[in-house]
């Protein structure tokens, strides 16, 4: 997110000596996720919620669900968007204004991530077909940064939706009427996951903190739905991944998503 300082080069170095003898500098194994924490419900007022803390990094997700017009192509389809902030409290380089191209990324990273792994059936949230459809809306808001913010606002945005209650509406004269208390789950197929390593010299580290987010030369982000098939995958960052690490990393991503999987739903039926 910095710019690099002597600070920042002398931390790598330090960083890239422990990655020789096989250490991270908080003390991890290399396909280890910092500790997660989520508190589903965050928000009482919204349709779903939830808090994660990914190490020290925390985001805060809340999902709004209401009536809205369908995109001209696909009027028999409900809408999901998926958005990101940054506060300027998260970090001291976090300032107000338009949203940075890094955090537009971010947004978009979520959003495929759930999206393309048809987390919901948009089919069935359909109100009028062409006229009136139902839009979810799942928006993150970064509260402190600490490295990774896309696995961990992907969890917090997942889980916030694994909890949510839609309300129910009928089509009454030309126009959506709601049903009071007709509270329903979203229709949930899979969960997904998204895992993001990073490349630092030759070494791939999982769930990058933030200092070895600011020492990385590369990184991927790859999300698996809960068959363990990868849905979606952004890489970034100005060095490159050889075929055999793309190997490594899609395996990793499938294992190490399957253990984050668990703890996604443990964390939505603990409000059930």
């Amino acid at each position: 997110m910095a710019s690099k300082t002597v600070l920042d080069e002398l931390k790598r170095t330090q960083i890239l000596e422990l990655l020789e003898q096989g250490k991270r500098i908080d003390g991890r194994a290399f396909d280890e996720v910092r500790e997660l924490v989520i508190e589903a419900n965050a928000i009482p007022k919204a349709n779903g919620s939830a808090r994660v803390r990914l190490g020290d990094t925390e985001v805060i997700c809340g999902v709004k669900i209401q009536p809205d017009r369908p995109f001209p192509d696909t009027g028999d389809r409900g809408l999901f968007i998926c958005t990101a902030e940054l506060l300027p409290l998260s970090h001291p380089t976090v300032e107000t204004g338009p949203p940075q191209p890094h955090v537009i990324e971010l947004a978009r990273v979520v959003d495929r991530g759930i999206r393309e792994s048809h987390m919901i059936d948009v089919s069935e949230l359909v109100i009028k077909k062409d006229k009136s459809v139902i839009g979810v809306f799942a928006d993150n808001v970064v509260v402190d940064y600490d490295g990774n913010l896309f696995d961990a606002c992907s969890y917090a945005a997942t889980v916030a939706l694994l909890t949510s209650k839609t309300p129910t509406w009928n089509w009454v004269d030309e126009k959506p009427a709601l049903v009071e208390g007709d509270l329903t789950p979203l229709p949930v197929s899979t969960i997904p996951v998204s895992v993001t390593m990073a490349k630092i010299g030759n070494h791939i580290v999982v769930d990058p903190n933030g200092d070895e987010w600011a020492s990385m030369s590369a990184r991927v982000t790859i999300t698996t739905d809960s068959d363990g098939n990868i849905c979606a995958l952004q890489k970034g960052g100005s060095d490159g991944f050889t075929l055999d690490e793309m190997v490594q990393c899609g395996e990793t991503s499938i294992r190490v998503g399957k253990q984050i999987r668990e703890k996604l739903k443990a964390a939505q039926e603990g409000v059930q």
